[in-house]
């Protein structure tokens, strides 16, 4: 396991993190993922220490707070042998005042997860959704003045546009408050969206990128073939709706690829679609989850090694799709090119 800096901040992570939304299983939606328990969930953490891994990721929307609590509880008495994510602003009742992040909310969500999780501090707590309604000053004055009492450590965002996150920055920046040092964001080799404004925006501006659902809301394990249903037990027939749209023809072309190159190098689909990941520009830590011990332990197998450049230049090649109005010139006229090279 290798370790990075999260952006250009002090924050070391873990170049894997273990995402936590199997754990608790309230509610239809994270059933659907699973229902790990505290005994299970201890477990599952043990294999990632053993293994190196330091990042662990969850939420309070996350099964209405009991990922953070069965976390809290399989952590308890090695708290310090981890780095704590968590993220609030989706809603969490149909109450008016329990969603968004205005200060008395912020206030209020910090305390409900720092009692939830067991800890005195997080250590990098990130807004999990742009709020509209309320003025980013008072966003991170709220923040400024939480990391001022210790409660976190670093601030960060998810799910974010690029104005969203430089109107931030800039403000941040103005005000001399804490800086976003992370975005946790969606990519993967069937959603490099990422790529044409949220990257050169990190190298930038010294943000770096956790990548969630990493394996393209569960379609890159290799179980998805063209002509084939979707298997049984898969989580999609649930929550397909909700995660990133993927178009099939695509999936099915890169998992063609993902199979050759797997078979070529003696590694699983899913580690090969996830060392590729981890190569790409700006990314700090690569969110993996799993609902039992063989998924995790075959996620964690994606680090130690590398694929070549021919065979990462077949699986650029094969996941590339035609960039959106601006970034199109920018490919595919020389002279815009000759502007601004791309990054990848």
């Amino acid at each position: 396991m290798d370790y990075r800096r999260v952006g250009d901040s002090g924050l070391v992570v873990s170049e894997l993190a273990f995402g936590t939304a199997t754990f608790g299983g309230v509610g239809d939606f994270f059933g659907a993922w699973g229902a790990t328990d505290v005994t299970e969930a201890r477990r599952l953490i043990d294999i990632c220490r053993d293994a190196g891994v330091t990042l662990l990721d969850t939420a309070d929307v996350y099964s209405q707070g009991r990922s953070e609590e069965v976390l809290g509880a399989a952590i308890r008495g090695r708290r310090d042998d981890f780095v704590l994510s968590t993220k609030a602003a989706l809603p969490m009742s149909d109450r008016p005042g329990d969603v968004g992040v205005s200060r008395s909310r912020l206030l209020r969500v910090v305390d409900d997860a720092l009692r939830r999780l067991g800890t005195d501090h997080i250590d990098l707590f990130s807004l999990h959704g742009f709020d509209a309604s309320t003025p980013v000053d008072e966003v991170l004055a709220t923040l400024d003045s939480l990391v001022a009492a210790g409660k976190i450590r670093y601030t960060g965002v998810s799910n974010f546009s690029g104005w969203q996150v430089m109107q931030s920055l800039a403000h941040a920046d103005r005000d001399h408050r804490p800086r976003h040092i992370a975005h946790q964001v969606y990519y993967s080799l069937v959603g490099r969206d990422y790529e044409w404004e949220l990257m050169p925006l990190g190298a930038a501006e010294g943000v770096g990128a956790i990548v969630w659902s990493p394996l393209g809301w569960g379609r890159l394990t290799g179980k998805i073939t063209a002509g084939q249903p979707i298997p049984p037990r898969s989580r999609l027939h649930t929550t397909a709706d909700a995660g990133p749209p993927v178009n099939d023809d695509l999936l099915h072309e890169v998992v063609a690829t993902l199979t050759d190159i797997a078979a070529e190098t003696g590694r699983t689909v899913p580690q090969i679609a996830l060392n590729w990941l981890l190569r790409r520009p700006t990314v700090s830590s690569v969110i993996v989850g799993a609902r039992t011990e063989a998924q995790l332990v075959d996620n964690l197998g994606a680090v130690g090694w590398e694929l070549d450049a021919e065979q990462i230049r077949r699986l650029d090649d094969v996941s590339a799709v035609e960039a959106p109005y601006p970034y199109f010139p920018y490919r595919r006229q020389e002279g815009f090119a000759r502007l601004s090279p791309p990054m990848v």
